[in-house]
């Protein structure tokens, strides 16, 4: 996909700054000197060709109550389309990669409680038959990454730092 100078522009600034605002395109639409239909596409090309999945807030889910564990899923190459279709339709997975690995599909998964957590996994084991192993972390790190993909973004950043 082909991204001209506005669109690395409207990138740069969704990932961490997008708008809280009753019409946050428009708002987006006045700061980049363009309409709120222009960016109103731009957007939706964007999904379309998957060089984006969702704009949507980051919540810490720990502060929130919620219990966040990484999975492994040893996923056999015949069961292996039914496996992954059976973890996306979880609303609590929230990443799902298949790896070059004895375990295959590894996905992270966010509930209300560990019980919750425990019944879902369940669930996945059965209607899977595959092995899960629940793996929830011991220590915590957050790792924020923008793709600074503008020049004068990029220019601000460095001078930044």
């Amino acid at each position: 996909m082909s991204l001209d100078d506005l669109d690395r522009r409207l990138l740069t600034i969704i990932q961490s700054s997008f708008p809280i605002a009753a019409e946050p395109y428009k708002q987006l639409a006045e700061e980049l000197n363009t309409t709120e239909e222009d960016i109103l596409s731009r957007v939706q090309r964007f999904k379309d060709t998957g060089l984006i999945r969702r704009i949507g807030g980051i919540f810490d889910s720990r502060n929130l109550g919620y219990k966040s564990t990484l999975c492994a899923m040893r996923a056999p190459e015949d069961k292996l389309e039914k496996a992954i279709a059976v973890v996306n339709e979880y609303p609590g997975v929230t990443h799902n990669y298949l790896r070059e690995h004895e375990f295959n599909v590894w996905f992270t998964l966010i509930t209300p409680s560990e019980e919750y957590m425990e019944k879902v996994l369940d669930e996945i084991r059965e209607r899977t038959g595959c092995e899960v192993h629940n793996l929830p972390a011991v220590r915590f790190f957050k790792i924020k990454v923008d793709f600074r993909l503008d020049k004068e973004r990029q220019g601000a950043a460095e001078a930044a730092q």
